[in-house]
């Protein structure tokens, strides 16, 4: 079975992260199935918008940590930047349906997401500095954007965890809805999307997303710093550590 599912859904492109047994942690391979999604619907003028959801009740718990330490040490370009760029740079509305554990690029993907629907048991982290490294995907631009400086400085300083109350109140999702009536639930919202007048649509889009590259610059400046804290002893050490505590 394909660890990225993806399917139509009328005028949606659905795209399943379906990895439960790892809890849908994102390998390389899975970062260019999620690309080749992206690519297919904005290719294709029968799409009007993509969905992204987690299998097994769970949304994401981030990076492979494993996959990346290999990635990152062979020195190649890793998948998940390629994936960022893309979703950063993606024309058409996307809704994403939280279940369970969003941590990492399970978070920072949301901030290119246009509307976020998550279950009630939907739990939040970004441990970038935790483990030595720095926040990505445009997040130091977008996270204070979104839910203010207050907010961003306790989730990316402190890396402080939080559930789906916070996110709603703090302005990162749309709306809590049972764990039961989720997926339908997004795909309506997602259905609705592709019924408007296309153009309008759009040019709407892009109005509230702002200066594309000025977050496609932020990106690049995270990257690069990214990059450097992967080198240090803090990072290779907890790297290290979580590999040894998962075997």
């Amino acid at each position: 079975m394909a660890e990225i599912e993806i399917s139509r859904s009328g005028a949606v492109l659905e795209m399943t992260l379906n990895r439960p047994a790892k809890k849908n942690a994102l390998t390389s391979d899975m970062y260019r199935a999620l690309i080749a999604g992206l690519v297919e619907a904005e290719s294709d003028a029968t799409i009007g918008a993509v969905l992204v959801r987690g299998a097994g009740g769970v949304f994401t718990a981030g990076n492979d940590i494993a996959d990346f330490a290999r990635a990152a040490q062979s020195g190649e370009e890793l998948s998940a930047v390629a994936f960022v760029r893309k979703i950063a740079g993606f024309s058409k509305p996307i809704v994403a349906a939280v279940e369970g554990l969003a941590i990492g690029v399970g978070v920072t993907m949301l901030l290119h997401c246009d509307l976020i629907y998550v279950a009630p048991d939907a739990r939040f982290s970004l441990p970038f500095v935790n483990l030595g490294l720095l926040p990505e995907a445009g997040s130091s631009l977008l996270l204070p954007r979104r839910v203010g400086m207050v907010r961003a400085s306790a989730w990316l300083l402190l890396a402080e965890s939080f559930d789906a109350e916070e996110a709603l109140a703090a302005g990162l999702v749309n709306a809590i809805v049972t764990n039961e009536t989720l997926v339908e639930f997004a795909r309506g919202k997602a259905a609705a999307l592709t019924a408007k007048p296309r153009a309008a649509l759009l040019r709407a889009r892009q109005f509230l997303r702002g200066d594309r590259e000025e977050i496609l610059a932020c990106i690049e400046v995270e990257l690069e710093a990214f990059r450097e804290a992967l080198k240090t002893p803090q990072a290779q050490a907890a790297l290290a550590a979580f590999l040894n505590k998962s075997k």
